[in-house]
């Protein structure tokens, strides 16, 4: 069961902030503020705006913490307050963490490198390690709330936060927690990282109209934008959280997995590899393709990338996507890629569609491209009842997952 959702990102600072903008249509996606980008390529991404961690973690401890870490206790303490979870001595055991991140700490790695060669050994931070790597966002959440139970992290990538709360969904199956703290975080607007995957030639480099370069599926579509942000869920066993009296968001019933097998960055053709992971999280589920009523696509706006899930989608659902009936849309239009934070997002504003019974539209989509012939959400948020949601993440090396989510009625 969803207890609790907690969300910070380009386009709000908690969730019902990020269900109102991306209702609405709204970018987050503008010109780089985080460090100088003179002599780059690319000059804007999807920063979180007017965030004070402060607000989070003494000043103290703030230092010992990258940008991703800040985040993620962010989305945490939303999510937790949202669930009403009190995590008492008592109950603490069962209670686990599960935050995945693909990158972790960049921000504090290139920091320091560079007060490395400005000096040598001698001006390394002694928190450098513990500030970077990449479970240490799961670390200090358990930290905050006393969630003694498993303390993990999933480190796939753009998979990483669906990875981490789909493990949780088998932890608290298996019996191992009665309650996980589950999603991702990432911070990687930076200097290398902006300038890597420029490189790569993998970003969008609409400098001259930031607020739309992010299109998935359009004919148009040059690459993705990076975007930063956090989605922490409350996972919750049902006869726990009915003992406690919890308000019951949604449920988690199905949960795939796959390899592509392929290619380290590209998708398998047709989308093999992410159709295989949908077609697992619906057996799992014990679903019909025709009984998902929303898909929340991975859909960054590459070229290849967007057209392969699209055929996917395609192939495993039949008339019903062919018939758009089932609407699909990419937030990432206007949230930007998270990347090992996407999943934790994008499995939030899943479970926000399924309260608000609304698919949120894919912004910016005008002419959708050859290939890509679906019901892409592209005319605005659209009203309509759906029972069951399914959000996808995948990553590079071939990773993929698929969580399905069920509205919650008693």
């Amino acid at each position: 069961m969803i207890t609790g959702v907690g969300l910070i990102c380009a386009v709000g600072n908690t969730a019902p902030e990020v269900w109102r903008s991306l209702e609405a249509g709204r970018s987050g996606v503008g010109p780089i503020t985080a460090f100088d980008t003179t002599g780059f390529s690319v000059t804007f991404a999807a920063e979180v705006k007017g965030f004070d961690p402060l607000a989070f973690v003494d000043k103290k401890e703030s230092r010992k913490m990258s940008r991703f870490i800040h985040l993620g206790v962010a989305a945490a303490a939303e999510a937790v307050e949202h669930s009403g979870l009190k995590i008492t001595d008592d109950i603490a055991e069962q209670v686990g963490v599960h935050i995945g991140s693909g990158i972790g700490g960049f921000d504090i790695i290139e920091r320091e490198h560079g007060a490395y060669l400005q000096g040598g050994q001698r001006k390394i931070s002694p928190f450098f390690i513990p500030a970077t790597i990449a479970n240490l966002a799961a670390g200090h959440v358990s930290i905050r709330h006393n969630a003694k139970g498993p303390n993990q992290t999933a480190s796939t990538a753009c998979t990483s936060g669906a990875h981490s709360i789909g493990d949780s969904f088998r932890i608290i199956e298996r019996g191992d927690a009665d309650v996980m703290i589950a999603g991702g975080a990432e911070a990687a607007i930076t200097p290398m990282s902006v300038g890597g995957f420029a490189a790569m030639r993998a970003l969008s480099t609409r400098n001259d109209d930031p607020a739309t370069a992010c299109r998935p599926w359009d004919k148009d579509r040059d690459g993705f934008v990076v975007g930063e942000g956090a989605g922490i869920l409350i996972l919750e066993e049902l006869e726990f959280a009915r003992a406690r009296g919890a308000k019951i968001l949604a449920e988690v019933v199905g949960y795939g997995m796959s390899g592509d097998a392929f290619h380290i960055t590209g998708m398998a053709p047709e989308g093999d590899g992410c159709m295989r992971a949908m077609r697992a999280s619906l057996k799992s589920a014990g679903l019909k393709p025709e009984q998902i009523g929303y898909l929340n696509a991975h859909a960054t706006s590459t070229p290849l990338g967007d057209v392969s899930e699209s055929t996917a989608i395609a192939n495993l659902f039949g008339e019903h996507a062919r018939n758009h009936t089932l609407r699909v849309s990419s937030t990432k239009s206007m949230t930007g890629h998270l990347l090992g934070g996407a999943g934790g997002l994008e499995a939030g504003i899943t479970i926000c569609a399924l309260q608000h019974q609304t698919a949120p539209p894919t912004a910016n989509l005008v002419t959708p491209d050859e290939g890509c012939d679906l019901n892409y959400v592209m005319h605005g948020a659209e009203k309509l009842p759906i029972e069951y949601a399914l959000s996808n993440s995948f990553g590079f090396g071939g990773t993929n997952a698929s969580l399905i989510f069920k509205r919650w009625t008693e």
